[in-house]
């Protein structure tokens, strides 16, 4: 197995075994239900795929509905696939994944959509100082972008320039995080420092090890 479907629930603290204070994120991971199989003969490729958290079944498409009654479970709102399988962590058909895949003290990397931040100018989203003399006839321009090109040559703006836009809603991966914690009757991981998303929002814990 090579991890699981998770939901950010917030951030705490605890202590470590030389007594610092770690921020630390709780994550709800699993249980995960296996409701799919795939493999090279009958889709091309090896993987797992996974389903996490209730939804209600008036919600679901009747193909989705087909797709769980198939595994045995009701609807879920997920549906992840996991390429990577471990030595002994193989899974089977309606088989039930927890926080058990897990180890304290491994590391993970975590995937997750960043806070959407909207429409957004050049300080906030290039982090650029504006124009930080407001003397000399500077009017409304500590925040401006200043000039995006030259004039008859090349006579366009070029590819990739940095300008405001559209700020947040990307896919980041956190690699190499720690588990502080595993609270297994709670489902619950902590891992050392932050992960991308609001709180509530849904998470891919992977291991590699």
């Amino acid at each position: 197995m090579s991890g699981l479907i998770g939901k950010k629930i917030g951030m705490t603290s605890i202590y470590d075994a030389n007594g610092k204070n770690v921020p630390c994120t709780v994550i709800e991971a699993g249980p995960c239900v296996v409701t799919q199989i795939k493999t090279k003969e009958s889709d091309g490729y090896d993987a797992i795929q996974m389903a996490f958290d209730e939804k209600k079944e008036k919600h679901t498409t009747r193909a989705l509905r087909g797709h769980f009654e198939k595994a045995g479970v009701t609807p879920k709102k997920i549906i992840r696939e996991f390429t990577r399988f471990e030595v002994g962590h193989q899974k089977k058909f309606g088989d039930i994944v927890t926080v058990d895949v897990f180890v304290e003290g491994e590391y993970i990397d975590v995937v997750g959509i960043t806070k959407g931040k909207g429409f957004q100018g050049v300080v906030k989203r290039h982090y650029f100082g504006g124009v930080t003399d407001a003397t000399h006839g500077q009017h409304n321009r500590q925040r401006a972008p200043g000039s995006i090109g030259a004039s008859s040559y090349p006579s366009r703006v070029l590819p990739g320039m940095r300008m405001a836009g559209h700020t947040g809603c990307d896919r980041v991966k956190m690699i190499n995080l720690q588990i502080m914690k595993l609270i297994p009757e709670k489902n619950l991981v902590l891992v050392k420092g932050a992960v991308p998303g609001p709180n509530g929002s849904y998470l891919i814990l992977e291991r590699w090890s």
